[in-house]
């Protein structure tokens, strides 16, 4: 029996923020699409889970801060309640340090960042320079290094060892934030955000639909998915490249835009929520901040919704993660908890739920949060990627002219690849009403 093949003008591939504003843009627009998505919800790398307590909780990518504006003005004008995250008291550091000294040491850690994006991304002086490397040359004292370390490997998920300096410091310049990325997060989750957007474009998302084929050619694309195959003008890969990159292209991709796609790897981080009865920190001065700068990666917060709900948040990124993901369930607890307790006492213990979220090896993002070139060569990835290979197109948060791996990365760089979408399949049409 032959299976139906829907045809529109643009197929979507991932729904994402990415994905889910590009669609938006196209719907305004007047043009028609499907949004393809392999799992059954939309968000990508943006999630919310139950946690033991049965309580919707951020599972994925979760906070934001005013200097976000695309973000900000789509979270207002859907109703969203930000929740500021709580940062008044004293942070505190691990291994242990005098407040003063702590304050200093962070300074340093971030002289030390500044320092690096004083530096030229295209300055040959750090061509093939490593993070790590470059950061072995700078006479900074041990405890400000392994502090920058720390907050490289927790921001960004990756070794140093494998992050090319130039890369590092490009992306850091796109992140332009004055305030604290950790200011915000939204009480009925992030996830319910992109539920909203999906609500709005109807029966052409389509969930449980991972894309296996994407035939090309001068008429237009054919895709074929879990569900059927769809034929179009146009098709925007909408995924992170690493994604990107395993998808079978008929006929292959042109060589260039391959291996731009092939030098990118996902970062790796498990996200922990830790439950309380009451948030004991705040009642002796503390932040619930926690900076270890041994393990490096590893990072806390507060995340309390209220008083009725307090919450501390753990990061576990880079090297670190894919260490702690092999320990399986208990011992993943029992290092958290252990290092939660050494820092703020035996009251970390007495937590009501422990909940957490393996982004290493995602199946359908790669890990998480972001993807990063591991190629300090490839330092033309990126325009590569975008100029695409009509009528194949691409876009992912790691792309954005700013915030790259953020969710407003994510709605920006959707949105100006389906304005330039739009704006081909306008020329096409007034070319051929023309005559030409």
């Amino acid at each position: 029996m032959k299976t139906e093949i829907e045809r529109t003008d643009v197929v979507i591939v991932g729904a994402g923020f990415t994905g889910l504003s590009a669609a938006h843009e196209l719907k305004k627009a007047g043009i028609d699409f499907l949004l393809l998505e392999a799992r059954d919800r939309v968000g990508g790398r943006v999630e919310s889970r139950q946690n033991g307590l049965g309580e919707r909780i951020d599972s994925g990518a979760q906070f934001l801060c005013q200097d976000m504006p695309e973000l900000m003005a789509l979270l207002q004008a859907r109703g969203k309640t930000l929740v500021e995250t709580y940062v008044e008291g004293e942070f505190v550091t691990q291994p242990r340090m005098g407040a003063r000294q702590a304050e200093r040491t962070y300074v340093a850690s971030m002289a030390i960042r500044n320092r690096m994006n004083s530096i030229a991304p295209d300055d040959p002086a750090i061509a093939g320079l490593t993070v790590a490397a470059w950061l072995d040359r700078q006479h900074d004292r041990d405890e400000a290094k392994a502090a920058f370390r720390s907050m490289i490997e927790g921001l960004w998920c990756q070794g140093l060892e494998k992050l090319p300096l130039w890369h590092l410091i490009d992306n850091d310049r796109r992140i332009t934030n004055e305030v604290s990325e950790l200011q915000y997060f939204v009480r009925e989750t992030m996830q319910s955000l992109a539920d909203d957007l999906a609500s709005d474009l109807g029966d052409r998302v389509r969930l449980n639909a991972p894309v296996g084929t994407i035939e090309h050619g001068p008429k237009g694309v054919r895709l074929v998915s879990a569900t059927g195959s769809v034929e179009a003008r146009v098709a925007l890969v909408a995924v992170p490249p690493m994604m990107a990159s395993k998808l079978d292209f008929v006929p292959p991709l042109p060589a260039a835009l391959k291996r731009a796609l092939d030098v990118w790897q996902s970062g790796a981080v498990i996200k922990v929520l830790v439950r309380y009865p009451s948030a004991f920190w705040r009642a002796r001065g503390l932040s619930g901040v926690v900076m270890w700068r041994d393990p490096s990666g590893l990072f806390a917060c507060d995340a309390s919704k209220d008083e009725d709900h307090a919450a501390l948040v753990v990061f576990v990124g880079g090297p670190l993660a894919l260490r702690w993901r092999e320990l399986g369930d208990a011992s993943l607890r029992a290092e958290v908890m252990t290092r939660l307790e050494d820092v703020l006492g035996t009251e970390a213990a007495d937590m009501l739920d422990f909940s957490y979220r393996d982004w290493t090896h995602d199946r359908w993002s790669g890990g998480g949060y972001s993807d990063l070139i591991v190629d300090a060569t490839a330092t033309d990835a990126e325009r590569i990627i975008l100029a695409g290979a009509p009528p194949l197109h691409f876009a992912a948060s790691e792309l954005s002219p700013s915030f790259p791996g953020y969710i407003e990365g994510a709605v920006v760089v959707g949105r100006i690849a389906a304005r330039k979408i739009i704006s081909g399949l306008q020329s096409a049409i007034a070319t051929s009403a023309s005559g030409s």
